[in-house]
């Protein structure tokens, strides 16, 4: 708790003396340029990462078409979700679950990858599972820095942003888990984080992979500073009582459809 208390103190004070952080790569010509052209973002601040295709591939991570079955549910669900959200003017989603292990880090992992395909977006994908950062495990990644150095220790969050050498992709990873992360995850510091993140660039989908529902007060700690929520149950895991509690708590916030994850049934057996 008292490092907790330093860091936001230490926000506060920065707030009032420092300018904005450059919160993402950015094409050399700026923010215009990336409004006009997503095409060939070059990225200036952000870490470029080149990754391990088979660890993707490994993790179930859909870096190519070689899962048609699943390639084509995750352009279904990009298709679902923009439309959704575009006609709302959103751009803020978070993705969670009634329960854990049901599935949503890879969901959300997907999801971005499959909004960053769609040409006339970027996105930022967001690890605030703080109390078990997992982001980075399916790309393979050893972030030296992550989400908890920002909160914490002051690092600029240019330093903490990395692209996993995808085009109109950035990850803001975690790294090391953090107690009493609810409190962190509805602090001034946070707020202004996101608010930041949302307004940046006027094409910019934010993603958000927040802890289970249920498991801790998190994510209704972290509602307000977003749009909406997607969320993932899993077939013959998730119960009915799981998820009727799960939309309880979430009855505040506008839920955007579920995601039913580890479906035995096949896309191709409807054609």
């Amino acid at each position: 708790m008292e490092r907790i208390k330093k860091a936001l103190d230490l926000a506060r004070k920065e707030r009032d003396s420092k300018p904005a952080e450059d919160l993402t790569a950015s094409p050399e010509d700026g923010r215009a340029k990336e409004s006009s052209d997503l095409k060939n973002i070059q990225y200036s601040q952000t870490r470029v990462l080149k990754l391990d295709t088979e660890k993707l591939r490994s993790n179930r991570v859909l870096v190519n078409n070689e899962e048609p079955d699943a390639a084509t549910a995750f352009k279904m669900l990009r298709t679902q979700v923009l439309q959704r959200m575009v006609a709302k003017g959103w751009n803020a989603l978070a993705i969670t679950s009634p329960a854990p292990e049901d599935g949503k880090t890879l969901v959300a992992a997907n999801l971005a990858i499959s909004l960053a395909r769609e040409l006339h977006h970027t996105v930022l994908l967001v690890d605030l599972d703080l109390r078990n950062p997992s982001i980075h495990k399916y790309f393979g990644m050893h972030p030296e820095r992550g989400i908890s150095d920002y909160l914490l220790d002051g690092a600029a969050i240019g330093d903490v942003l990395v692209n996993p050498g995808l085009e109109r992709l950035v990850i803001l990873p975690g790294r090391e888990l953090i107690e009493n992360s609810s409190e962190l995850l509805a602090s001034p510091q946070m707020g202004q984080l996101v608010q930041e993140l949302k307004s940046r660039y006027p094409n910019r989908f934010v993603l958000f992979d927040l802890p289970p529902i249920l498991s801790a007060d998190d994510a209704l700690s972290f509602a307000p500073y977003i749009d909406a929520v997607l969320l993932v149950i899993r077939e013959k895991k998730t119960t009915r009582f799981e998820l009727q509690h799960a939309m309880e708590l979430l009855s505040a916030v506008p839920v955007l459809g579920t995601v039913l994850n580890g479906s035995v049934e096949r896309i191709s057996s409807y054609y």
